[in-house]
């Protein structure tokens, strides 16, 4: 009789034994939108499923996520005033300084509290740093973007993160933590974060679509590779605690690579559009919404992340406590 492979016989039970790729709601993160004013809890037109609050509604709902295994959050904010250099980004009464302090006053150290460090969801313009003509002065923004990070970690963040891509952020932030006293306050650095399309619904969600022009030079060419290896590796060096590669799906190939040439732990976050396309083949009935959730999910861990940014990361910690991935 010819030799062949043996085809595996699994059980349902021994096919879950036999899983390669696990997922944990520890390894989850959920975006938050905080909004300045009162008794806001609003969904979000461009993100079904995901809401506006204000800083008085926000930790209801968290309590539930909390429940559910997800108590890891990063938190992003829209201010009520904008001007050139986004001084309520730093500002100590600012939104996302508030939040902070809510959070931990009614869930302390159960909630993982992170908070995005950039400037575009507050400045006139909508670009990521301090203007020079049409163009973003990278050195000057760097000094506003330390300021930010230490105004969050003052206010109680146990990590900030920085998506801004100016060159030499994460040295910059590590200086200026260290400085203050925040030793323990960890950086997770958007490493090899892409300018891409698939950003549109939070930037209409956060209010922060540049004003004219675009981020392409600053943000990274989705053409390239080894550029995204050299960003990790010099964040690596500058001191980041935390990788991340953004966006997700479409760069799995990245993910991948990153993993491969670094020793850090790797995020990665599946943005806006990626959730809104699934979000909207499901309504027009052209997909099954839950098993795709669950499918791309794994696929980003598969690929190499340790950690996902997702706006399904509630439902991901459902399917996984329910034994349907995980």
């Amino acid at each position: 009789m010819q030799n062949r492979p043996r085809r595996l016989r699994y059980t349902p039970d021994i096919r879950k034994m036999c899983r390669e790729t696990r997922l944990s709601p520890d390894a989850l993160i959920l975006p938050i939108f905080l909004q300045d004013g009162d008794n806001i809890r609003e969904e979000i037109p461009s993100l079904e499923g995901q809401y506006h609050y204000s800083v008085d509604r926000v930790c209801a709902d968290l309590e539930q996520f909390m429940k559910n295994g997800v108590n890891k959050f990063i938190l992003f904010g829209l201010p009520a005033h904008k001007d050139e250099c986004g001084s309520q980004s730093f500002a100590e009464d600012g939104i996302v300084q508030r939040g902070i302090r809510e959070i931990k006053k009614q869930f302390g150290a159960d909630a993982l509290v992170l908070t995005d460090v950039c400037m575009c969801e507050y400045t006139s313009h909508g670009h990521c740093g301090i203007l020079d003509g049409t163009y973003v002065n990278n050195d000057k923004t760097l000094e506003y973007l330390a300021k930010i990070a230490v105004s969050h970690a003052a206010a109680g963040a146990d990590m900030v993160a920085p998506s801004d891509m100016m060159d030499g952020r994460v040295g910059a932030m590590r200086t200026a933590l260290d400085a203050a006293g925040f030793e323990n306050v960890s950086i997770m650095a958007y490493s090899v974060k892409y300018a891409s399309a698939f950003y549109g619904p939070f930037r209409d969600a956060a209010g922060s679509a540049p004003s004219f022009g675009d981020r392409k030079t600053y943000q990274m060419d989705y053409h390239n590779v080894r550029e995204g290896i050299k960003e990790a590796l010099t964040d690596v060096e500058e001191g980041a605690d935390i990788l991340m590669v953004k966006p997700a799906l479409s760069y799995l190939d990245v993910i991948a690579k990153v993993k491969a040439a670094t020793n850090l732990p790797l995020a990665a976050y599946s943005v806006s559009g990626e959730y809104a396309m699934i979000k909207n083949a499901a309504r027009h009935g052209l997909i099954d919404e839950h098993n795709v959730m669950c499918e791309s999910a794994v696929s980003i861990f598969r690929a190499g992340a340790d950690i996902l940014i997702t706006y399904y990361a509630n439902e991901l910690a459902d399917a996984i406590r329910k034994g349907e991935i995980g």
